[in-house]
């Protein structure tokens, strides 16, 4: 069952073209357009490597809208977390499930169905989502920064739907030791 998302607004100018949601600018593409080019870095850089990269541009990135976004909506702690894996769910990478958090001690779990890197990729036998651990970790950090915690995490993923027998993701939070 297909439906639409009014919860989840897009807003297309009609002199730009430009695509913005949450007040952001956005890119629609292809689900196997992006995958494709993710599998490509990958490839040329290693997969340590590029998990590296990401890991750091999206914490950034986490940190970011989930400070805004907790602006704009009057948000915080755990609410902004879950409004963090909402819309990431609106938005095709998969539907994130948030299955624990405890702001005062820095962790979290998350279980990701339907994951879009496995949809496209299929069962490769190896962890695949990398691309998403930083965003938990960003999202945590911003939102215990704005509590007054200097305690920071590190977010890993410890299961992927790629993986032969699992049928889910799974992301694990703790704090940096």
């Amino acid at each position: 069952m297909t439906t639409t998302a009014p919860q989840l607004p897009i807003e297309v100018d009609s002199e730009t073209g430009i695509w913005t949601t949450d007040a952001l600018p956005m890119l629609y593409v292809p689900r196997h357009f992006f995958v494709n080019n993710h599998v490509a870095v990958e490839e040329a850089l290693g997969a340590e490597k590029y998990a590296e990269i990401l890991y750091h541009a999206g914490y950034k990135s986490a940190w970011h809208w989930c400070e805004k976004e907790a602006e704009l909506h009057g948000l915080e702690g755990e609410d902004v977390f879950e409004h963090y894996m909402k819309r990431l769910s609106q938005r095709g990478w998969g539907l994130f499930i948030t299955e624990e958090i405890d702001l005062d001690a820095g962790t979290a779990s998350v279980r990701l169905e339907h994951s879009a890197f496995v949809y496209q990729m299929g069962k490769v036998n190896r962890k695949i989502e990398y691309m998403f651990t930083g965003w938990f970790a960003g999202a945590m950090d911003q939102i215990l920064q704005a509590k007054g915690s200097d305690l920071r995490t590190v977010a890993e993923q410890v299961q992927s739907a790629a993986e032969p027998g699992c049928d889910v993701g799974r992301f694990k939070v703790t704090p940096v030791s």
